[in-house]
């Protein structure tokens, strides 16, 4: 099935099918045609209710009504025993938002150190987006890198503490949401990633938000930043991903005295105390902290705040 998504329709073989009411139906596809009518369109609606009479009952509690949103890409879950409404999850999807043009369904957990989940195409074409965040662009392939839409704001209350003329170290950078705010409030940035594809799609995003002269983008483990880097950064970015907080050892070595680090970690609450105990033994003094997200039942991800005295 080719076609592209139209105002009231599915465009399709070059015919654009208006319909004013109808129930989202699998049949469609049997017929090569795929309609998301705007009268469907009901940004309050859940998932759940969108399809209510189209799951049925004893199933649509299966559903979670959690997506998350990249560019104009949708990626969710569909978990076993829903695999056959999956079509119907995904139009009742693209009815809610008028930006999604692609929807994708995770069909493996996240593995390695680059963070991916395998994902699969369900209505759309493609994995390329370009993300807007808070004026910034982020051009990427959502199935070679790890990207988190959720942390926008997140990413703007560290952004909005960097001052020109700083030196900023941002390890595990991915396609640069902390790396690109930063350069472009006139810091100079080392961001480093491992993940080879990360780092491409990162110097584009450096032209595309006219900060190329201000960044020296590495690809390499960022476990190894001693050896390549030269220390003495004022502030230290790190999104650290989960299981990674050994980290923690060598950001004050790369740090100043009076430097800032932003240290993000995947904890249960009953370690935090501990994590606190270890910010002490690493000359680290944490000045404030929250939550920023949970990845699963009793697991948060947290940022803390550190001073190196």
């Amino acid at each position: 099935m080719s076609g592209i998504p139209g105002r009231f329709g599915w465009c399709t073989d070059g015919l654009m099918i208006a319909i004013p009411e109808i129930r989202f139906s699998s049949s469609l596809k049997r017929l090569g045609v795929l309609i998301v009518p705007d009268v469907m369109y009901d940004p309050s609606m859940s998932l759940k209710r969108s399809l209510a009479g189209i799951i049925p009952d004893d199933k649509i509690s299966l559903l979670s009504d959690r997506y998350e949103v990249i560019g104009d890409l949708a990626i969710l879950d569909i978990p076993a025993g829903l695999e056959a409404y999956q079509d119907d999850i995904a139009l009742a999807l693209i009815s809610k938002r008028k930006n999604i043009r692609t929807v994708l369904r995770k069909s493996g957990k996240r593995e390695g150190d680059g963070r991916l989940a395998a994902l699969e195409v369900v209505i759309g074409s493609g994995t390329i987006t370009e993300h807007h965040e808070f004026g910034y662009r982020y051009r990427m392939d959502v199935a070679q890198v790890f990207f988190n839409s959720r942390l926008g704001t997140e990413r703007m209350r560290v952004a909005a503490q960097v001052r020109p003329g700083e030196r900023v170290l941002v390890p595990f950078c991915g396609v640069g949401p902390f790396v690109v705010p930063a350069a472009a409030r006139g810091a100079s940035v080392v961001a480093v990633d491992q993940n080879p594809d990360a780092i491409r799609w990162l110097f584009q995003n450096l032209v595309l938000n006219g900060v190329s002269g201000q960044v020296r983008a590495i690809n390499d483990d960022a476990f190894r930043i001693p050896r390549f880097v030269e220390p003495g950064f004022d502030r230290v970015i790190v999104p650290t991903p989960y299981g990674s907080d050994t980290i923690l050892a060598i950001l004050p070595g790369m740090t100043k005295k009076g430097g800032n680090i932003h240290f993000y970690t995947f904890k249960p609450e009953d370690e935090i105390g501990s994590l606190m105990e270890s910010f002490g033994e690493n000359g680290l003094t944490c000045t404030a902290s929250h939550k920023c997200g949970s990845v699963a039942p009793g697991i948060c991800r947290y940022v803390f705040d550190l001073i190196k005295g």
